[in-house]
């Protein structure tokens, strides 16, 4: 028996993403706080860790994980918004 037929099949995870509202949701956080949309793009779309999202922007660590932490649930709220108003 292969390590294949061993394992069950998971199914991949499927991801409902609006890119569109996406990029309008961080093009909104741009335009109120310019430097949590920095973070989020070196973090998630250029795939930098936080201490090199940190040395990036010379800031502290603990400032790009605030950053992050509240521009991630600026944007949810954003897009979460935007889904409501498409009904």
């Amino acid at each position: 028996m292969t390590l294949t037929e061993a394992l069950p099949a998971t199914p991949e995870p499927t991801l409902d993403l609006d890119l569109v509202a996406l990029d309008r949701a961080l093009e909104e956080l741009a335009a109120v706080d310019a430097r949590k949309a920095k973070v989020i793009e070196l973090r998630f779309f250029c795939g930098l860790s936080v201490e090199e999202t940190a040395e990036v922007l010379h800031l502290s660590i603990v400032t790009i994980k605030r950053d992050c932490r509240l521009a991630k649930l600026w944007l949810l709220r954003a897009l979460e918004g935007e889904s409501v108003e498409r009904r």
